[in-house]
């Protein structure tokens, strides 16, 4: 069997960084994807130096056209992507926003990244998974948007994540029986540029579910919500 390939989004720092060191550690090959080309590269070249399989690829999740160089890239040149790690996101809301007052601007902005961004990905790499006839995807999501405990504060963001749960419910539906296994995960807080330095977890901690989400068997779960590889209420 060929090398697992593995594409993370958002990945030169944090959990996504993480996440490529731990799926490079079980034997895939990664492609790291970021925004920032010099942090990206770098991210990379230290990976590689571990001994690694990590190399960089260039990625805007906001852009269609970037979207679509890589779609074209992957298509082309590599031939195959077995795992996408959706983990590129922002969180733009201001503490005393609520969704009476926020700014709309905001909403959009937040859903271009986290939302939008992923359902691009997906249109553009769940065909090539469908050709191979496995895939797995993960999508970084946060408690924050459980409908289960939802109250108030930082809208733009909680409903992005509610979104993206839903997306992970459709696409797992959509993808039933063809050997493509869709989640999502949330991390826990976790001491990053987003969490902060009083975050509890580290990113490795925050990784963790990822890399069990993406190395699922054949018979794993899809269509679920997760939380230290246990599932959790949407």
């Amino acid at each position: 069997m060929e090398q697992r390939i593995a594409l993370v989004t958002g990945a030169n720092r944090g959990i996504g960084f993480e996440v490529c060191r731990q799926l490079a550690q079980v034997g895939l090959a990664v492609i790291l994807t970021s925004r920032n080309e010099t942090e990206g590269k770098q991210a990379a070249a230290e990976l590689a130096q571990e001994g690694l399989p990590v190399h960089y690829y260039p990625l805007d999740v906001n852009e269609p056209t970037s979207i679509e160089q890589l779609g074209t890239y992957l298509h082309a040149d590599v031939g195959r992507v077995d795992v996408l790690v959706n983990n590129a996101g922002v969180f733009l809301d201001e503490p005393t926003d609520q969704a009476l007052t926020a700014r709309v601007e905001t909403f959009e902005r937040t859903f271009l990244t986290n939302v939008f961004g992923p359902l691009r990905l997906a249109q553009t790499l769940i065909p090539l998974m469908q050709r191979q006839k496995y895939g797995r995807v993960v999508h970084v999501s946060s408690g924050a948007g459980q409908l289960s405990d939802m109250l108030s504060g930082y809208p733009a963001y909680r409903m992005s994540k509610t979104a993206l749960n839903s997306l992970t419910r459709m696409l797992a539906y959509e993808v039933r029986g063809t050997g493509i296994l869709v989640n999502s995960m949330c991390p826990g807080w976790v001491k990053t540029a987003m969490g902060g330095p009083d975050a509890p977890r580290t990113p490795a901690e925050g990784a963790d579910t990822v890399l069990w989400l993406a190395t699922l068997p054949e018979d794993g779960p899809t269509g679920g919500f997760f939380r230290n590889r246990e599932p959790i209420p949407w």
